[in-house]
């Protein structure tokens, strides 16, 4: 069942609107091996910064946290029950935190988690991690298809250098690679919010 909250207020460019809460977030693929050792994206750092900053928010609001968990195929750096595929961040199981595996860039396809998100009444996500343009798009972007007001904090994603392709493009730096997926998502994303601008409330009828 689709949740639509209503489009997000139109600012003019350059401003960002003030934030409304949020009633879930999604920390997509925060594991050992995308922000630990000589694997880990260029921005590591600011990223577990700012997932931690979010995740403890969003505990003391009530709000839903979701630790995606992608399975890598055999031989990839976040192969199942190795080291790289652990989560980076310790999970207080409960009701309200849970932790999806997922086989797909999509944190919905063949998971719970649209089912998670509909059984708890939640209307609007932000969603954090890495990879800015594959998991973290890719999960936002099926958020949006199914209704609900999609916030992607600009500095809590992040994802690796593109690599200069003789004859098509030079090298391309991360930080840009995950501005222009955030941007790709269409305007009815929040993407200029920053991760301390995200504020969190408890799903149900009086969420944002």
């Amino acid at each position: 069942m689709d949740h639509y909250a209503g489009p997000a207020p139109q600012t003019p460019p350059g401003t960002v609107a003030p934030a409304r809460p949020v009633d879930a977030l999604i920390v997509v693929d925060v594991q050992s091996a995308f922000v630990t050792g000589d694997g880990a994206v260029p921005a590591a750092a600011r990223i577990v910064d700012r997932t931690t900053e979010l995740i403890a928010r969003a505990r003391r609001g009530g709000a839903l946290v979701v630790h995606l968990q992608n399975d890598g195929p055999p031989g990839a750096e976040d192969e199942p029950h190795t080291p790289g595929w652990r989560l980076h961040h310790p999970v207080e199981a409960g009701p309200m935190e849970v932790v999806v595996r997922k086989p797909h860039d999509d944190g919905f396809q063949e998971t719970p988690l649209g089912g998670l998100l509909a059984d708890a009444g939640v209307r609007a996500v932000a969603v954090c991690g890495v990879m800015s343009e594959m998991c973290v798009q890719a999960t936002a972007r099926t958020a949006l298809a199914r209704g609900y007001r999609v916030v992607v904090p600009h500095d809590a994603h992040a994802t690796q250098d593109v690599p200069a392709a003789p004859g098509i493009s030079e090298a391309i730096p991360a930080a840009t690679v995950s501005r222009v997926a955030a941007y790709a998502l269409g305007s009815d994303a929040e993407v200029t919010v920053a991760a301390a601008d995200v504020t969190f409330t408890a799903p149900g009828p009086t969420a944002a």
